[in-house]
């Protein structure tokens, strides 16, 4: 098939200025005007053969034209192929973010393609993004592999980590919110003394918040299996109304140890958060994390942590917090997955009415379709108090259901950045109507593209 270097109108002409066994210089221009007689007709294959040989020069935006001009080709395998050498010459030059990039390109239009997605894997996997690289590894294992290439990929996994000595990576998104400050919709609350009376600011309030997450980390290795490893995070969610913006920060630092093909991470850190611009708790905190492949196509992590908890603004809230969670993932081919967590916390606190202790379980799924990787959670979750609260009748006991649905849109990439659109929903019912509430949220935002 013939390269479409006349196709919709556009005249293409290219010109070989100098070629010689150590330097190509070609010059690819597109001119919205009607085809010229010096017009130059190639084929798919003549034309990537220049670009090759522009690459194997060290002309590298002569290549990048080259490659980029059949991009728009009527064969998917001739898109394919250009983007897959693109890609590569991408992560020759370091840019991995626009090699990524083009590699799910590729994966939305052939989701079987495992040579692609073995390469994103390894693309992840230099960008610190080691969670990103097994799950894309899982999928390729759960897509079916050739015996030979499969043992490679176990030998690969088993010694997977991340290899970049510093990473970021940010979410931003605008978000209505039904219930911003998780309250009642009752204009009453019921206590030992009779009903009170809630006022405007104790009870629902909707509003449009602007939302970020974000994490950075930095690691070293100190030996060959051991590496250290310092993180921060950091989440807010910030509106109109000053009062009910809510801050979070989080720094930490520990040893990851390696054993062939397990991991375990122990760290210590301290965590702030701030409400209505005042600063609400200090936590410091110490925990573990284990990470073990249990077999080609799924893992599991758990996590343990225990914390000094320090609340700013009611010494009865002050006391230990704990936490363990089971995470179990699964790719069921290489476009879908399933996991689910289980997860229980206790907040060993002051004051017994504050005390609890909770329990969470969590489904989650996704799956690509086209361009498009969707993403659904359900959840439910059970909190109870050690003892009642003097001023409440009753202990406080609350069932909390969560849905989740989120989808983003790597057709209406911009760059490396890909909008996304996410609903939550929850229903907290509770013994007091204090916490008994409904809550509707929607965020339009934009991550990775890929």
């Amino acid at each position: 098939m013939r390269a479409a270097l006349t196709r919709h109108g556009f005249g293409i002409r290219l010109l070989v200025c100098a070629l010689t066994g150590t330097a190509l210089s070609v010059i690819v221009a597109a001119q919205a005007a009607e085809p010229e007689t010096s017009t130059i007709s190639l084929t798919a294959d003549q034309l990537l053969a220049l670009a090759d040989r522009a690459r194997d020069a060290g002309e590298f935006a002569v290549a990048e034209r080259a490659y980029r001009t059949l991009f728009d080709d009527a064969s998917v395998q001739v898109r394919s192929e250009a983007r897959f050498r693109l890609a590569l010459l991408f992560v020759v030059q370091k840019h991995l973010a626009d090699a990524g990039v083009l590699l799910r390109q590729i994966l939305d239009e052939q989701p079987n393609a495992q040579r692609v997605r073995l390469e994103l894997a390894r693309v992840l996997d230099m960008m610190g993004d080691e969670s990103g690289a097994r799950r894309a590894l899982r999928e390729a294992q759960a897509g079916g592999l050739p015996p030979d290439i499969a043992r490679f990929v176990d030998r690969y996994s088993a010694a997977l980590r991340s290899r970049k000595p510093f990473g970021a990576s940010i979410e931003l998104a605008i978000a209505p919110d039904s219930n911003i400050n998780r309250a009642t919709r009752s204009s009453t609350l019921g206590t030992v003394i009779g009903d009170f009376t809630l006022d405007e600011e104790a009870r629902e309030k909707s509003g449009i918040g602007a939302a970020f997450r974000g994490q950075a980390y930095v690691r070293r290795d100190v030996g060959k299996s051991i590496t250290l490893l310092a993180r921060a995070g950091a989440a807010a969610d910030i509106y109109k109304k000053g009062a009910f913006n809510d801050i979070s920060l989080s720094l930490a630092a520990g040893p990851e140890i390696r054993s062939g093909s397990d991991r375990v991470a122990i760290e210590a850190g301290t965590a702030w958060r701030w409400f209505g611009g005042d600063p609400y708790s200090t936590t410091v905190t110490l925990g573990a994390n284990y990470f073990h492949p249990l077999d080609r196509q799924s893992q599991l992590r758990v996590m343990v942590s225990a914390g000094d908890v320090d609340n700013k603004r009611n010494r009865l809230q002050d006391g230990r917090a704990y936490a363990l969670s089971l995470n179990y993932e699964r790719a069921l081919s290489s476009r879908a997955g399933v996991g689910v967590s289980v997860a229980a916390d206790r907040q060993a606190l002051r004051d017994p009415g504050y005390s609890t202790a909770g329990g969470q379980l969590t489904l989650l799924g996704y799956g690509e379709i086209g361009a498009t990787t969707l993403i659904a959670t359900i959840g439910y979750g059970r909190l109870e108090a050690d003892a009642r609260q003097f001023i409440y009748p009753r202990r406080r006991v609350d069932d909390l259901f969560r849905v989740s649905l989120g989808a983003t849109f790597r057709q209406l990439a911009i760059g490396k950045f890909a909008p996304f659109v996410r609903v939550i929903g929850e229903r907290n019912r509770s013994a007091i109507e204090l916490f008994d509430y409904r809550r509707l949220r929607t965020e339009f935002g934009i991550a990775r593209a890929f």
